[in-house]
């Protein structure tokens, strides 16, 4: 993941908060307004990043496409922009995939390999050539050389150096891809086989190029609320720790940017965890090796993707989010629900359930706060507080390790549990995976100590390191600590209270 202080998230930034700004204004069709902003983003006298300012600027447009929720495979550069802002505002519902790839910005990155730089001394100890199994470097004019037809990418060359002159080159995008789900084309250029894609979003962090980039849907939040429509803001408890601002601030600052009704997804979270921890207390009764969760919508798509031995495992128990959609859907069935949160992922999850209407990021969200003008420091918090506080461990589900935690604390005998948490779902984490898929098929013998309950979380970290973040996640992982003890719901005997679902309906 790139470190979020880096031009091309600048440019993301600026691209939505101009797309927001012109719909709130009622100027998001006139061509001549957007036509500009490839202009007063990249203004004349910049330095070209591609091979000349028009090419930069015409990728521009492209990611104008993208930010308003298109596919970069349909975008015809010959059209104006205002014709797909149009599209836009008629668009009644998110078009799949949540995913898309600018391949005029991608940059056709080489295959991974190894070459010695400058810093190579040529010098008598020779290990990178001592250790490499196939004889692949040579040293000539006191530098060593690597042939490339020889070489197979071992590493042991760069490791052995004590000059570390040997590099390795990679391509972020395929690296960083736990699943194998891109590769390139016959042009070099990468392109996402959507059919072995989890939408966990790693690419979109990683790639230098900002080519990969999810489709937004705040125009059409935006729509619905300059409609007057009733549209409920449901924001992840990662969102609490994206922004500095007192407990209640980020609520009334929602309220303030027009959403009618702000729900804590933390209380979702309750749900989940209470469910959960009596679906794990029945699973161990009935001698099941082992659960794992289902909050992460990437991980649950990697199993059922990719590692189908462990499908059984998965925790029936829906998602956060989920439960969060129907308690707002029950209470108003007319109102517009949105989600929000750090995650690509939970774009894929919410195309498939109806309650969930729209799903933001906090990307997006820190966009329409800046389009309107709000200062949530400055920000009233709401007179009437919701029905029901979310719990501490609720709040906690943001980070990894959380979701385990919270099932423990509500577990009857809690010496049952043997967790284990996945940090990251990443090549590595795969292979993790698929061993306890061959543990639970009974393809390999079930170690006496192997864990019971397994959590996964597909970003580093958890949530608060999600691909659509706005605040540092070591700076979300004290935000968060801050948010989750703040005004969360009182626990009996150290345990939380199970959530009263008629409660919160009314």
């Amino acid at each position: 993941m790139l470190n979020l202080n880096n031009h091309a998230a600048e440019l993301k930034r600026n691209i939505l908060i101009t797309l927001a700004k012109l719909q709130l204004e009622g100027k998001l069709c006139d061509n001549n307004e957007l036509e500009k902003i490839p202009f007063d983003l990249i203004p004349d006298g910049s330095v070209p990043i591609r091979n000349n300012l028009d090419e930069d600027r015409s990728i521009i447009r492209i990611r104008i496409g993208a930010n308003m929720g298109h596919s970069i495979d349909d975008f015809d550069e010959s059209k104006p922009l205002s014709d797909y802002a149009k599209a836009a505002l008629d668009r009644e519902s998110p078009t799949w995939p949540m995913l898309t790839v600018i391949h005029k910005a991608c940059n056709a990155c080489q295959k991974v390999h190894y070459f010695p730089t400058d810093a190579c001394q040529g010098c008598l100890a020779r290990p990178c050539m001592m250790n490499c199994p196939k004889k692949a470097i040579n040293v000539i004019n006191h530098r060593a050389k690597i042939d490339p037809e020889k070489c197979i990418n071992c590493g042991l060359c760069a490791q052995n150096c004590p000059y570390h002159a040997i590099i390795k080159t990679s391509v972020p995008c395929e690296e960083v891809c736990p699943v194998g789900a891109i590769s390139k084309g016959p042009d070099g250029h990468e392109t996402i086989d959507y059919d072995k894609c989890i939408f966990c979003g790693k690419c979109m962090s990683s790639c230098p190029f900002s080519a990969m980039m999810g489709k937004s849907q705040l125009l059409d939040v935006i729509k619905h609320i300059m409609a007057g429509d009733k549209v409920v803001a449901m924001y992840a408890p990662a969102i609490g720790a994206q922004f500095r601002a007192k407990p209640g601030q980020l609520e009334g600052a929602m309220m303030q940017a027009g959403f009618s009704k702000v729900w804590e997804v933390a209380i979702g979270a309750d749900i989940t965890a209470d469910n959960e921890a009596i679906e794990f207390e029945e699973r161990m009764e009935r001698g099941d090796k082992m659960m794992t969760t289902s909050c992460c919508p990437a991980y649950v798509r990697a199993v059922n993707i990719h590692v189908p031995e462990l499908k059984g495992c998965i925790s029936d128990t829906k998602s956060p989010m989920v439960y969060n959609s129907y308690i707002a859907k029950v209470q108003d069935p007319d109102c517009i629900t949105v989600f929000i949160g750090p995650c690509l992922a939970k774009r894929r999850e919410g195309y498939d359930y109806k309650e969930v209407d729209y799903v933001l990021t906090a990307e997006d969200l820190n966009a329409l706060f800046v389009a309107k003008n709000i200062d949530i420091t400055k920000a009233e918090i709401p007179e009437h507080p919701a029905n029901y506080l979310p719990t501490v461990s609720g709040r906690n589900f943001a980070k990894s390790g959380g979701v385990a935690e919270s099932v423990k604390l509500r577990l009857k005998d809690a010496s049952i549990l043997r967790p284990f948490v996945i940090n990251g779902l990443d090549k590595a984490g795969m292979m993790v995976l698929k061993n306890y898929g061959k543990i639970n098929a009974g393809e390999i013998p079930t170690p006496p100590d192997c864990p019971n309950l397994i959590e996964v979380m597909c970003c580093e970290g958890g949530c608060i390191a999600g691909p659509a973040v706005v605040a540092n996640p070591k700076l979300g992982a004290s935000l968060l600590n801050i948010y989750a003890n703040a005004g969360s719901a009182p626990a009996e005997d150290g345990k939380p209270v199970p959530c009263d679902l008629d409660k919160m309906i009314d």
